[in-house]
């Protein structure tokens, strides 16, 4: 009886429960919107929930440490001041976001990449290139100054649709851009990030036809400046003496003669170069299951600011320098620099599968970063020791100001480059390669400068002294580089591996005097021909790098 008692009292509970239960609101549950797959654009793109657009999340996370000696240690010396350094690191942060919607035009797609880095150590240890102009303050500090660098950098913002490519990208002009090396140095063309707008047009049976407009900013060698010459020569008390110490602006010209031809004033030239017309690339592709090729062509135009006169106290060739008898001087003739390059790739599945050959040859007359013969030392300042240390400094620059005309000679380079990937195995797999490139200053450029800054003791010096014969300043130089490498990939997507390079850098003809022999930079000593003096031809250095990198 007390069993069926409390039987009966639950049923008439749940009773009362489900009749309360019947009463209350109901509320109907919100779908789940699930990620779907997209497969229309390859592996690992999905929907965007709400939208028809596929987005791809992708990634790297690398870390670099890099071993090359110094040639001097003696903080005595020019070259020798702040080097030391024998190893570098470097980690680096990398995300890209991928996106790309059907429309009835075609594809439209939105790419970005991002990247965080810090860098330590020997000069160049830098990103895989070249020093990426305005990129990261270096580190002050008695122990950090010059050594720790941080950056961030929007490596790559585009959009791309129906043939129009806008935003942030690498320059269409380029073709091997350092496709299988780890530190980059092989001479040749690598705008990796610079800002364009271009149209591409697919002909058929494999051609493809880009126009392109790129921003200058990131082709730019510096127009050479005797800057050291108009800080010496001002008086103490000269006004614009402080406007000089700004590097690479303000540099002296003639502006006037008397009759019996001697000069009578002097003006100066502000050499940065503005932003005023694009650089316009042109580029004829062929691709096919055998590889392909690329023809490009590029128009760089070359410009200063405005003349302005000044006073300049100095002597050039006996002659008194003042700015008596001045006479206006219009602004200096803008020059356009070009190139052309050539390239070919060649796959050879025969060898092994994903070998690859690349062959390429470029020129270049007033637009040296298209040949890229100072990619890997640095290009945005006129002469950049390469080698830590080294008894020898290359100069750069796009072009020379003649201080007697008023015009630019535009300096001439070219370059050629070979590379071949081979894999020993699925797993292992190394990469050969070697360049050889030229810089040339035009006829007579050097000779101006010696002549009109040779008395003031700075620049190419005297023309017929021995200081003109021996210094670096101006000189044509060349630079011979090779190198190869041995990468494991134990899992997909993940490299470990090693490179070495070998650098050699000279004058294509003389000697130079070494820099790392004190007082071999003074010209007073060095004209003195009872003195003794150290000379070079060239300087070398290897450089070997070790990577872990896993891409996502």
């Amino acid at each position: 009886m007390k069993t069926k008692r409390i039987l009966l009292g639950s049923v008439a509970v749940l009773g009362v429960s489900g009749a309360y239960a019947a009463d209350l609101p109901t509320k109907k549950a919100v779908p789940i919107e699930y990620v779907r797959i997209c497969t229309t654009y390859g592996a690992g793109f999905f929907y965007i929930p709400g939208t028809d657009t596929c987005l791809r999340l992708s990634g790297r996370a690398r870390f670099e440490y890099g071993v090359q000696g110094p040639y001097n240690r003696n903080p005595g010396t020019a070259t020798g001041v702040g080097s030391g350094d024998y190893s570098g690191y470097r980690g680096l942060a990398r995300i890209n976001l991928d996106a790309r919607t059907k429309t009835d035009y075609g594809t439209l797609r939105a790419f970005l990449r991002l990247e965080a880095a810090s860098r330590t150590g020997i000069p160049t240890f830098h990103s895989t290139t070249q020093i990426r102009i305005g990129n990261a303050y270096s580190g002050t500090g008695v122990d950090a100054f010059g050594r720790v660098q941080q950056y961030f950098n929007t490596d790559k913002a585009f959009v791309q649709f129906a043939g129009f490519t806008a935003g942030r990208a690498s320059s269409f002009f380029d073709f091997y851009a350092h496709d299988f090396e780890m530190i980059g140095a092989t001479a040749g063309s690598d705008a990796a990030s610079t800002n364009l707008v271009a149209y591409t047009a697919t002909l058929g049976n494999g051609f493809s036809a880009t126009l392109s407009m790129e921003d200058p900013s990131f082709r730019r060698t510096p127009i050479f400046s005797a800057q050291a010459a108009a800080v010496t020569a001002a008086a103490a008390g000269n006004s614009t003496a402080g406007i000089f110490a700004q590097t690479n602006s303000l540099t002296p010209i003639f502006v006037g003669y008397s009759a019996d031809g001697l000069p009578t004033g002097v003006g100066f030239v502000d050499l940065i170069e503005r932003n005023r017309m694009p650089d316009f690339v042109g580029v004829l592709r062929y691709d096919q299951p055998w590889g392909s090729a690329q023809i490009s062509a590029a128009v760089h135009e070359l410009n200063v600011g405005n003349a302005a006169l000044g006073t300049f106290v100095g002597t050039n060739l006996g002659a008194a320098l003042s700015n008596t008898n001045q006479r206006g001087i219009g602004r200096t003739p803008t020059e356009y620099g070009w190139a052309v390059q050539g390239g070919v790739k060649i796959n050879l599945p025969f060898i092994a599968p994903g070998d690859t050959l690349y062959l390429q040859g470029a020129y270049a007359n007033g637009a040296q970063l298209y040949a890229g013969v100072s990619a890997q030392p640095g290009s945005y300042i006129q002469a950049v020791a390469g080698i830590q240390g080294a008894g020898f400094t290359p100069f750069f620059t796009d072009a020379v100001l003649n201080p007697f005309t008023n015009k630019m000679a535009l300096s001439e380079s070219f370059s050629v480059v070979a590379s071949l990937l081979h894999y020993w195995t699925p797993q292992w797999r190394s990469a050969f390669y070697g360049s050889y490139g030229e810089n040339s200053f035009a006829a007579g450029a050097r000779f101006a400068q010696g002549s009109f800054f040779g008395l003031l003791g700075t620049g190419p010096g005297v023309p017929g002294s021995r200081y003109y014969q021996l210094n670096n300043i101006l000189r044509d130089n060349y630079q011979i580089i090779t190198g190869a490498s041995l990468i494991w990939s134990p899992v997909k997507d993940l490299d470990i591996g090693v490179e070495g390079a070998y650098f050699q850098y000279g004058v294509t003809s003389g000697r130079v005097l070494d820099l790392n022999k004190l007082p071999g930079q003074n010209p007073a000593y060095v004209n003195n021909l009872a003195n003794p003096v150290r000379t070079i031809t060239n300087v070398d250095a290897f450089q070997a790098r070790m990577r872990v990198q896993r891409d996502f």
